[in-house]
């Protein structure tokens, strides 16, 4: 907890004292602040299974952007705010409701109390994978502190170019830090891994989610995954983005991917010699798959 007195969980380093009630870029306080906690049934079919992904979206974010689906919570901030043992209460809770994992969206403000909340959960009974629901904008001294809690780790890899990721996000340092975290999460936890129903048991799955107008820079975060990492890493090309929120600021983006777009980067991901991934139907551009919080 004392990294909350000079919080430096991210790249942005704020240093600021969250113990003492100051607020960083997240906005997040010293505790946990949770919008909902349920058996999400939309998530790539090795996480969500049959009965549910046990999921834990946490409200703020240590990014800003404007398309941002979660906007309630990441920007707003609803939610309410919990004690630790609140906390490791939700995780025994999703398991003893079936969920096929426990799944932490957007948790890197909240990292030093999640790891105890684990490690009591643990001793209590948890006993299903861990899941690192991560917009990957993370440092690697923080994603090394929570080796040997998470199982899976499931970041986005959301941008290549400063200026994009400056415009789009407020991170125009972004790609320097989520590869370098991409990096050390392939280190702690390798290629994805299944148990006999296909369900992910360990191992690293990077999420894509295609912009409109962004084919070219796409491909190239492709291009970085065939050359940095084994060629059966798992990638999830994502088509579900919808211009919510502010994405109005930036007439480029205000709109749907088009067909021609998102087969054009199936296409290139193919003829990559990538081996495995997930696709999504471009029906999933809907706002109906947003989680009320």
């Amino acid at each position: 907890m004392e990294v909350l007195e000079h919080c430096t969980l991210c790249p942005r380093s704020c240093g600021v004292n969250r113990l003492a009630g100051e607020r960083g870029f997240c906005r997040a306080g010293a505790l946990p602040k949770v919008a909902r906690a349920f058996l999400h049934k939309w998530e790539e079919p090795c996480l969500s299974g049959t009965r549910g992904s046990g999921t834990v979206f946490f409200s703020h974010c240590n990014m800003r952007c404007i398309y941002c689906q979660n906007y309630r919570i990441s920007w707003q901030g609803r939610g309410r705010e919990i004690t630790v043992a609140d906390l490791n209460g939700i995780f025994l809770d999703l398991q003893a409701s079936g969920a096929h994992n426990i799944n932490l969206v957007s948790p890197t403000p909240y990292i030093p109390v999640i790891i105890p909340a684990l490690i009591e959960a643990k001793e209590e009974g948890l006993n299903i994978p861990v899941v690192y629901n991560s917009n990957a904008y993370e440092t690697v001294a923080a994603l090394r502190s929570l080796e040997g809690l998470v199982d899976i780790y499931l970041p986005d890899l959301k941008y290549i170019d400063a200026a994009t990721a400056g415009r789009y996000s407020h991170a125009p340092d972004y790609f320097s830090a989520a590869t370098a975290a991409i990096l050390e999460m392939y280190r702690q936890v390798g290629t994805l891994t299944f148990d006999e129903g296909g369900m992910a048991r360990r191992g690293l799955l990077i999420r894509h989610l295609l912009l409109p107008g962004q084919v070219k820079a796409a491909c190239r975060i492709l291009d970085w995954i065939r050359d940095n990492l084994p060629r059966e890493t798992y990638v999830s090309l994502m088509a579900q983005y919808v211009p919510v929120w502010q994405a109005g600021r930036c007439p480029e983006i205000n709109r749907p991917i088009t067909a021609a777009e998102y087969e054009a980067f199936l296409d290139y991901f193919e003829a990559l010699g990538l081996e495995n991934g997930y696709c999504q139907g471009l029906e999933a551009s809907t706002t109906a798959y947003i989680p009320e919080f």
